[in-house]
């Protein structure tokens, strides 16, 4: 089963909780034992699974990944957009997250959540594929 879903993003860089929105999708497979992969199809956002408990550390991550300058890369001479940043942070975090599903639930650890990551934002439309899949 695959679910598509649509987020619209409000900063240059942010980073956006999403694990409601794969629960949904895993509860709406019916699968009780599989995989869920959540991808971003965006080469300047990332997925990561991390802490759900203490909100500083979405901040914590972002402000960790500051020594990728703007502004500097190659890219940015050949691209309207100055993201070349964008790219090397998304790829450093990862386009995907896969999730193991027991007893029909994500087996996320109790402060773990999914989250989408923006790097060149303000965007709208940014989509992520949710993929469940059953074991055989």
């Amino acid at each position: 089963m695959i679910k598509k879903i649509k987020l619209d993003t409000k900063n240059r860089i942010e980073i956006v909780n999403i694990t409601e929105d794969v629960k949904k999708a895993v509860e709406s497979s019916k699968i009780q034992s599989g995989i869920c992969v959540v991808y971003t199809k965006h080469t300047t956002s990332a997925i990561t699974i991390n802490e759900n408990e203490d909100i500083n550390i979405r901040d914590d991550i972002l402000n960790s990944l500051n020594f990728v300058q703007r502004g500097i890369w190659k890219h940015d001479n050949r691209c309207e957009r100055i993201n070349g940043d964008a790219h090397v942070k998304a790829s450093l975090i990862s386009p995907s997250e896969t999730i193991p599903i027991i007893d029909g639930e994500l087996t996320l650890g109790k402060y773990q959540d999914i989250y989408f990551c923006e790097f060149d934002g303000p965007r709208e439309g940014r989509e992520i594929i949710i993929s469940v899949i059953k074991d055989r």
